[in-house]
């Protein structure tokens, strides 16, 4: 009877098995695949080969941290060594190191998971965080049995589902449906939290007549923007108006006006994008503002000769600083949260003297006329930025009238209060003011 050799093969190293991998990639030829069914099959492979390389990633990562390796180059820490090492965003490498972290000492059937490449790393993120938020008091039982019944569910639906099913996830304890409640209402205040927090508003002028700008918000926050914008952009609604001018162009039957109305939103307004943008500009120009405190304060004073306006010729200028041409500023007009400011229009009675302690908002309004920015020298926040001071103090029996009024901004107008601080006000002849501060001695 012949004997049976066996032969065994010893195991590969990291980096040999890394090369071999780079090396049958250049042997790849994506070109014999044919065909929808064999597409989809051969990309489910390569989506389930990245899970796996993604978790021998995640297992350097690891292993990076847990020797220290960031210390011996000066940096700060592991996540600022792999943001150099990958050239990758430093928010993004920071997320990797916790998530290489938690799968090395806490998620063991996570990892082997990934590892076999059934779930994906954005999965593994989603689970981390749903065992994270767990409460205290979980046995090792309890927990092994969490972090079982989410590796099963990430297998079966995407990472959105799954955060949504995390939330929930004491219920593969046995534990009462008022706890599992209480923990998701715990979850979701944390996270409603935590994106109040992340809210970033910030904006560039440009210099030609645009501004680029960049949000972070809530999804609750931006859902309703997104669908407010939507609905301003609907084909419906455009599908209205443009019916409208197509009767009006002479379309008769009512096929030929579907024609005509959908040609002209087909090429109206170039991609969704642009529509969308448009949008955005419809509403924050119909925004009200008749609720706020300060009515003025949050509406864009435009000032401009009655002659200009008339005309629809000429410039018109902003509180904000920027300029509008004249026929901008009369199609404005009759919008919420525009207010004109007519030069050699009917005037409003803009002296109070001791009768009122607060300057109104008609007087507001005037001084918008006036200035640019506030009145502090040197200073370029715009006179929409500013509160009205009163030059001579009420306190000291001070008018509320308008030629006592000096606009500041937040921070100069705090300085005019500090007693550490003197301020001089010097009005020139067109009325404006400046006012200088000088630390007291």
């Amino acid at each position: 009877m012949a004997a049976i050799a066996t032969v065994r093969t010893a195991p590969l190293g990291t980096v040999e098995t890394l090369r071999r991998i780079d090396g049958l990639l250049d042997r790849l030829d994506t070109g014999d695949v044919r065909g929808g069914a064999a597409a989809a099959l051969s990309l489910g492979e390569v989506d389930r080969l990245i899970a796996r390389l993604q978790s021998v990633r995640l297992s350097l990562v690891a292993e990076a941290d847990r020797s220290e390796i960031a210390s011996g180059s000066g940096l700060t820490g592991t996540s600022a060594w792999l943001a150099l090492s990958t050239r990758r965003d430093g928010g993004q490498a920071a997320r990797d190191v916790r998530l290489a972290a938690a799968l090395d000492s806490d998620l063991p059937a996570t990892r082997a998971a990934l590892a076999a490449g059934d779930v994906s790393t954005e999965h593994a993120h989603v689970i981390a965080r749903a065992t994270a938020q767990l409460p205290d008091g979980l046995s090792l039982h309890e927990r092994a049995a969490i972090e079982g019944d989410l590796v099963r569910r990430a297998r079966l639906v995407d990472p959105a589902t799954l955060r949504k099913e995390g939330r929930r996830i004491l219920s593969a304890t046995e534990r009462s449906r008022a706890e599992v409640d209480a923990h998701e209402d715990h979850v979701l205040r944390a996270e409603e939290e935590a994106a109040l927090a992340k809210s970033r508003l910030t904006w560039h002028h440009n210099g030609d007549g645009t501004t680029t700008g960049h949000f972070t918000l809530p999804s609750l926050a931006a859902a309703i923007l997104a669908k407010t914008v939507q609905q301003i952009a609907s084909p419906r609604r455009f599908a209205q108006r443009a019916a409208t001018v197509a009767k009006a162009a002479g379309a008769g039957t009512r096929a030929e006006v579907e024609v005509a109305t959908w040609d002209a939103f087909r090429t109206a307004d170039g991609d969704w994008a642009h529509r969308y943008g448009k949008a955005f500009v419809e509403l924050l120009e119909h925004l009200p503002t008749d609720s706020l405190s300060g009515k003025v304060a949050a509406t864009v004073v435009v000032t401009i000769d009655h002659d200009r306006l008339e005309a629809a010729v000429g410039a018109a200028h902003l509180d904000t600083g920027q300029d509008l041409s004249a026929g901008e500023v009369r199609r404005l007009a009759c919008n919420a949260g525009i207010l004109p400011a007519v030069l050699g229009g009917r005037s409003v009675r803009l002296d109070l003297g001791r009768q009122e302690r607060f300057f109104t908002e008609a007087q507001r309004t005037a001084l918008a006329t006036r200035y640019d920015s506030c009145a502090a020298h040197g200073c370029d926040r715009p006179y929409a930025w500013s509160e009205l001071h009163h030059e001579d103090p009420w306190s000291r029996g001070g008018r509320t009238d308008l030629a006592m009024a000096v606009p500041l901004c937040g921070h100069h107008h705090r300085r005019a209060h500090d007693g550490r601080y003197s301020h001089h006000v010097v009005t020139d002849v067109q009325g404006r003011k400046t006012v200088t501060f000088a630390l007291r001695r």
